[in-house]
């Protein structure tokens, strides 16, 4: 029987504790395996047995260490796979058969998508109720007063409107929030000068209203002023702007979950994104919040349809015409004014 040809592998040995390189090759034959020299010397040698070779893992180079602790190094993976083969060793490390097993892979990341989808859909909401649940009154309080503070130093200033005007329509505001679940006292109303916000109004969660100069002025209508007060009275009863918090804390948690530290960049850009999934969820409160207005205007015996006159004003003043409502955080304005007038004419009909 012919005897088993040798196999020479090109590489370079080090010797041991030492990070000298010496141009070499692997001469692997039946269970011998030995490092020569490029003078055809023997550097060292060892039975396979004894052998520590390291696992195949992409294009790195593989290392095999000897008994004496000198190692051969070679980047030739797939002459180390054939050595190995007659001794029944595994050809491949678990990373690399990972990497040419691409079903396995490709099941593997299924699998993380399908678990990320089902915690951002069932979990995370679910966490926000637990978390608004149990969430202490002071919590509110303290947001809302941190809030206020921040924006009077920053951005809001002083009401310039007339006192006759703030008190008419502090008057007409707490008449209509007496209608809500609440009631009057749970909401105190603050007038602004809106700055670099312009036309705006906003709740936040303990019941403080802001609405600023700049609104009342483009409104002139005080049926819409209150209609859009009216809606802000919404976002505080069903608790939107905790709900927002906890979510975006809780969709922010998930992406550090499924990605851990994966440099800033990156880490932006999916908060980014995480950002962008939200809307859906904003646009969803908004809708709420105008079904609320006409609700509550409705009970109060004011035009429950006067939210819809004031998106009518937004609509001309600044020539929203837009159906689309993608990458925003509210619905599309024509969309707003036909659903609210559909919902407030289906009011009116239902009282009578």
């Amino acid at each position: 029987m012919a005897s088993e040809p040798e196999k020479a592998i090109a590489g370079v040995w080090y010797p041991a504790g030492s990070s000298r390189a010496t141009p070499a090759s692997l001469s692997a034959k039946g269970s011998e395996w030995k490092a020569v020299g490029s003078d055809g010397a023997v550097l060292t040698t060892g039975g396979f047995s004894k052998l520590e070779i390291s696992a195949r893992v992409g294009a790195i180079p593989r290392r095999i260490t000897f008994a004496d602790g000198s190692t051969f190094e070679t980047s030739d993976n797939d002459a180390i796979d054939a050595a190995i083969k007659p001794h029944g060793g595994r050809a491949f490390g678990l990373v690399h058969s990972l990497e040419r097993f691409h079903p396995r892979l490709a099941l593997f990341v299924v699998l993380v998508v399908v678990l990320a989808v089902g915690i951002y859909r069932y979990a995370v909401p679910a966490m926000v109720e637990v978390a608004v649940l149990v969430t202490p009154p002071v919590v509110p309080e303290l947001l809302g007063q941190s809030v206020m503070a921040s924006l009077d130093q920053t951005v809001f200033a002083p009401s310039q409107l007339d006192e006759d005007i703030r008190d008419g329509i502090s008057k007409d505001f707490r008449a209509i929030a007496a209608f809500s679940e609440r009631g009057a006292d749970a909401f105190t109303l603050n007038f602004r000068q809106g700055g670099p916000i312009g036309p705006n109004a906003f709740a936040l969660p303990d019941g403080t209203l802001v609405i600023t100069d700049e609104l009342v002025a483009l409104a002139d209508d005080r049926d819409a002023i209150l209609g859009v007060l009216a809606h802000e009275i919404g976002h505080v009863e069903h608790q939107h702007s905790l709900r927002q918090l906890y979510r975006a804390a809780g969709v922010t948690g998930l992406i550090f979950l499924i990605g851990g530290d994966i440099g800033a960049g990156i880490e932006d850009i999916l908060i980014q994104g995480a950002a962008l999934t939200s809307l859906t969820y904003s646009r969803g409160m908004e809708t709420d919040a105008d079904r609320y207005s006409v609700e509550l205007m409705y009970r109060a015996g004011r035009d429950p349809a006067a939210i819809a006159r004031f998106f009518e004003l937004l609509r001309d003043h600044f020539h929203d015409n837009s159906e689309s409502d993608f990458l925003s955080s509210h619905p599309a304005t024509p969309e707003r004014i036909e659903e609210t007038r559909r919902y407030a004419e289906e009011l009116r009909t239902g009282g009578e």
